[in-house]
């Protein structure tokens, strides 16, 4: 069930999707709330789980991961978890989602180049029980992430 949100809390976790290595003493200037506030409200939402984590942003070509590729999997249904916890071991496998429609699970594979695409999509994934058939949808132009007013929504 989703946690009731105020329009403070939403400001919140836009100052921090924008930078989420902001002091509360900044946070709370910013948002012209006490520090006390500040810090109870972010504890609220990390306790809650509204608040997941602080990761870095990190450019998967500046670290070296140059190729993307959308990739779409068919799945024996009975196998899906043991096929979902089998794509999390993997590394470069940076989003999974069970999805509706002619496939049943997307990846967002990130890959060193082709060659290391190929070998983690032909052989890892396409080697794993319960894994059906994929299809591959390179990915050529990869815009700005979103910006924190996208991914919050209005109070």
């Amino acid at each position: 069930m989703a946690t009731a949100l105020d329009a403070t809390d939403h400001r919140i976790l836009a100052a921090l999707h924008e930078d989420g290595r902001m002091s509360m003493r900044t946070l709370a200037e910013r948002l012209h709330i006490s520090r006390a506030n500040a810090y109870a409200r972010v504890e609220r939402l990390r306790e809650s789980g509204v608040i997941r984590g602080f990761r870095a942003d990190i450019d998967p070509v500046a670290s070296g991961l140059g190729t993307s590729a959308y990739v779409t999997l068919n799945v024996q249904q009975a196998d899906w978890r043991q096929v979902r916890e089998a794509l999390r071991a993997l590394p470069g496998i940076a989003h999974i989602g069970l999805v509706g429609g002619e496939f049943d699970v997307i990846l967002l594979v990130r890959a060193r180049d082709n060659a290391d695409l190929r070998r983690l999509v032909l052989d890892e994934i396409q080697g794993m029980p319960g894994v059906v058939n994929t299809r591959t949808l390179l990915v050529f132009e990869e815009p700005e992430p979103l910006g924190p007013g996208d991914l919050v929504p209005d109070a």
